[in-house]
């Protein structure tokens, strides 16, 4: 016998969870249905942010720059460490910790909130009257039926041609967050968010990184000018860096891996490496939906089409997240969630993508929001650049990371910011300033005249405020 909601979530992830929640605020019966499961088989809810994606390379990365600190600057502070030495399984066992913790604590909230929640595997069984009837294949075998149906399916790892994930030598985010003692040598195909973080964490426990991009530049997508600040500094750390590589061959058959591929000059090389990380991006993950049963629209790229509201082709059928159009980050997708389960209570849900803001957690960490300085000039638009060093602030000083500067861009005729593009110590906290600046339509010259506590990071983002119009307090 069927079980009947107002709301059935497929997916526990950011978009999905959150979406769960929500709805169940707003007064609606919610269920929510995830397949994740940990290491004993239980659910695991949070989607690939909380298990293999956002939470655990967060964990790695704090412990290795723990790590790093240790081992090249507590001595700049008069502390002094006698045989230092990482322990791997210890590290990955944290992090598995803090993993669990999140999983239980996304439980916790759905009974709080009184959502409903099935372990297994979602998918379309067919359209009755008043919704759609969904099946659940996980332990025991359910089927639920609800007027509204959330898809929040999330995305999973584009493999390389020729080179499939064995999660072993050839990895993918799920491997790399896994691996259970440093590679002497570690190889690295993509040079985005998830190659530069687990780069970085084993780069700083010892191996040799060589990164491999295909783009003839680094962080395309990222200012000009962050990116190049950003990729002096990951070389003087000592990660190897190949643009315009032609992947032509991987050959995992050997002990290692060995990556044949072309250099931006034409010429034949080979690079043999201990393991090898594939980050090429994502694709939308629809693989048991089964989408047919009810008539939901796929793209050509698999994803679910949606409009700027997130409903599909279907009526009731909503999707949010990875497995649509847009950036696939997990804040994007929470805003999606809340905005859809508020849409379905008939109010008015708020996603604006022109302030969603991106980071990535290396050191430097990188974060921005709003549009690059190309951007600006290939769109004709005219605009004035604020710029200011993490070098003349004191806080940067003391902290010992003095990496980096604080870049505005603001329109300019009426001094609304356009853009903001950080890259040094703690980015991913700074751009909050800004992103609450451009939702609200702030001017340049409004950040440089609320006070910021001092000595702080942020009063290098007041410092570059000021700098839109050619000024500074710093005498």
């Amino acid at each position: 016998m069927s079980k009947q909601f107002d709301v059935v979530v497929i997916g526990g992830g950011p978009g999905g969870y959150i979406a769960a929640i929500r709805a169940a605020q707003l007064g609606f019966q919610v269920a929510c249905i995830d397949e994740w499961k940990n290491d004993k088989g239980g659910p695991a809810p949070g989607g690939t942010c909380t298990n293999v994606g956002c939470i655990p390379s967060k964990a790695l990365l704090q412990s290795s720059e723990h790590f790093e600190q240790a081992a090249h600057h507590f001595g700049d502070h008069g502390i002094t460490l006698d045989n230092l030495k990482m322990d791997v399984a210890k590290m990955v066992g944290r992090k598995n910790t803090v993993v669990k913790q999140n999983n239980d604590g996304i439980l916790y909230l759905f009974k709080k909130n009184k959502v409903s929640f099935f372990h297994g595997r979602g998918s379309f069984a067919k359209a009755v009257e008043g919704g759609y009837e969904v099946n659940v294949a996980g332990a025991a075998s359910e089927t639920l039926v609800a007027k509204n149906v959330i898809v929040a399916t999330g995305s999973n790892a584009r493999a390389l041609p020729g080179a499939a994930f064995d999660e072993e030598k050839i990895l993918s985010n799920d491997g790399a967050l896994r691996i259970g003692a440093v590679p002497a040598k570690l190889g690295v195909i993509g040079s985005g968010v998830i190659g530069l973080e687990m780069g970085s964490v084993w780069r700083r426990l010892g191996s040799e990184v060589t990164i491999l991009e295909a783009m003839p530049s680094f962080l395309a997508a990222a200012d000009e000018g962050v990116a190049k600040e950003a990729l002096k500094a990951f070389q003087k750390q000592g990660l190897k860096f190949e643009f315009s590589a032609k992947i032509s061959k991987v050959d995992a058959s050997g002990e290692g891996v060995v990556i044949s591929y072309a250099n931006a000059k034409g010429e034949e090389q080979t690079l043999a490496v201990d393991k090898l990380i594939v980050s090429i991006g994502r694709v939308a993950n629809t693989i048991g939906l089964n989408p047919e049963a009810v008539g939901l629209k796929l793209d050509e790229r698999g994803a679910i089409v949606v409009d700027d509201e997130c409903r599909t082709n279907l009526p009731g059928v909503w999707a949010v997240g990875d497995v649509v159009r847009g950036p696939m980050l997990a804040h994007k997708a929470e805003e999606e969630g809340v905005a859809v389960a508020e849409r379905i209570a008939g109010q008015h849900g708020h996603v604006n993508f022109a302030t969603i803001p991106w980071v990535i957690y290396t050191s430097p960490e990188i974060a921005w929001v709003g549009r690059t300085e190309q951007q600006l000039k290939a769109d004709g638009v005219a605009y004035k650049a604020g710029q200011f060093p993490f070098m003349a602030n004191g806080r940067a000083r003391a902290l010992g990371d003095t990496t980096g500067f604080v870049k505005f861009l603001a329109d300019a005729k009426t001094d609304e910011i356009l853009g903001v593009h950080i890259v040094g110590p703690f980015a991913s906290e700074l751009i909050s300033e800004a992103v609450v600046a451009m939702e609200f339509k702030a001017s340049a010259e409004d950040i440089a005249r609320i006070c910021h506590a001092h000595p702080s990071l942020s009063e290098a983002t007041k410092e570059a405020a000021l700098a839109v119009d050619k000024r500074t307090l710093n005498f």
